[in-house]
């Protein structure tokens, strides 16, 4: 592939040789980059690991770019589920003389793997490069809902610099501007500055407090689920499971609770990348917390190999339809159930004229919840944030 001139090989001695794995360790049969073995071939891969050992634009976390490795340790350490699962590990992309060398690197090594149905996992380094993501899918010219797994906002004040703790902000202000929609899960309130709750809900963005989230893991789920891309910060996990971050708090996620969402990413067929970002090895007590990103990776190709396709916008006959009308029929919210995995989906409608531009949009994940708050004559946040973009 062309983008192997971004990668430089993995250090054999750190990630230790294939022969001290057991058949069925990661170590064993993920493909990889090395001296001896040179750039591998990604004809028939799944999923590609890549690490990106760059924290330039890190806030208060200097030290988070020598994470992927460690995180490789952990990583190759653990046994497969009971699949089998094509995955190559890249190597580490290789660092810019600027940052912005870096951020391009990055992100056209998803563009084309994603081309060719290649799922990125991202080993960061800092969360701006989320930025070097999502502009991947600028070159796609794609519409694109992006998920955050994150105590704060990461939008800043007005003219901030751009940095990890900003880089929301260059998302919404880049031209061309291919963002439909921004969740956050897990954002703590006094993290968080109030004109920034105010805009995100001007912007019909979702977000969702880690109080809220915590009392029902599983209605991250359906977020997840409408996701083209996952960022998670090591920051929303609390201190006492990963000590490994400059900004780790008291509260936050509790690593049991962090690798079920990953394994909702995982079981997501819309996700097309996924990223892990601010593990400090210089920070951590015992690999505490590179075994914790370890295992969330783990989880997220769990569920990846446990894929339904049960997306009802290619097949209706494997779902359960029901059609709810609310204010004297003004509006009409078409429901989908999946017959398969009891799943649930709205159908959002959309001007005619703009059928190239929204028609995989308009069918919303959503839960049992929401077709009970519509059967009781409420309209369902999810739908109508969507209709307001889509109409």
């Amino acid at each position: 592939m062309e983008i192997s001139v971004y990668f430089e090989p993995l250090d054999i001695d750190l990630i230790q040789g294939d022969d001290i794995y057991q058949p069925s360790q990661l170590g064993r049969f993920i493909l990889k980059n090395t001296n001896e073995l040179g750039f591998p071939s990604c004809e028939n891969a799944q999923i590609a690991i890549i690490g990106v050992k760059e924290d330039r634009n890190a806030v208060n976390n200097s030290g988070c770019a020598n994470a992927p490795d460690r995180v490789r340790e952990e990583l190759y350490k653990l046994f497969q589920g009971n699949y089998n699962l094509n995955i190559v590990d890249l190597g580490n992309i290789k660092s810019g003389n600027e940052i912005t060398d870096t951020y391009f690197a990055l992100s056209h090594s998803c563009t084309e793997l994603i081309k060719r149905n290649i799922l990125p996992i991202i080993i960061g380094g800092s969360n701006d490069l989320t930025f070097a993501n999502y502009v991947a899918y600028i070159n796609l010219e794609q519409l694109v809902n992006v998920v955050s797994i994150d105590s704060s906002f990461d939008i800043g004040a007005t003219n901030s610099p751009f940095n990890a703790k900003t880089f929301i902000s260059k998302i919404l202000l880049h031209q061309p501007n291919v963002l439909f929609n921004y969740s956050n899960i897990g954002y703590q309130t006094y993290f968080v500055d109030q004109e920034a709750i105010a805009l995100m809900d001007k912007l019909f963005f979702d977000s969702y407090r880690l109080g809220v989230v915590r009392k029902n893991i599983e209605d991250t789920e359906p977020i997840v689920r409408n996701a083209d891309i996952v960022s998670f910060d090591i920051s929303a996990v609390r201190y006492a499971d990963a000590p490994g971050n400059g900004n780790a708090s008291p509260n936050g996620f509790y690593g049991e609770e962090v690798c079920q969402i990953a394994r909702y990413v995982g079981l997501s067929e819309r996700v097309s990348s996924v990223g892990f970002y601010e593990m400090n090895p210089d920070l951590d007590k015992r690999n505490q917390t590179a075994q914790l990103v370890a295992q969330m990776i783990w989880y997220f190709l769990d569920g990846y190999a446990n894929r339904k396709k049960d997306n009802p916008g290619k097949d209706k006959s494997k779902f359960m339809k029901y059609h709810v009308f609310l204010e004297d029929n003004k509006y009409e919210i078409i429901f989908y159930k999946s017959k398969m995995t009891d799943r649930w989906w709205m159908e959002v409608p959309y001007p005619a004229d703009k059928k190239t531009k929204y028609e995989r949009l308009n069918l919303v994940p959503c839960s049992y919840t929401d077709y009970k708050t519509a059967c009781d004559g409420e309209m369902p946040d999810r739908w109508w944030q969507a209709h307001q973009k889509l109409s």
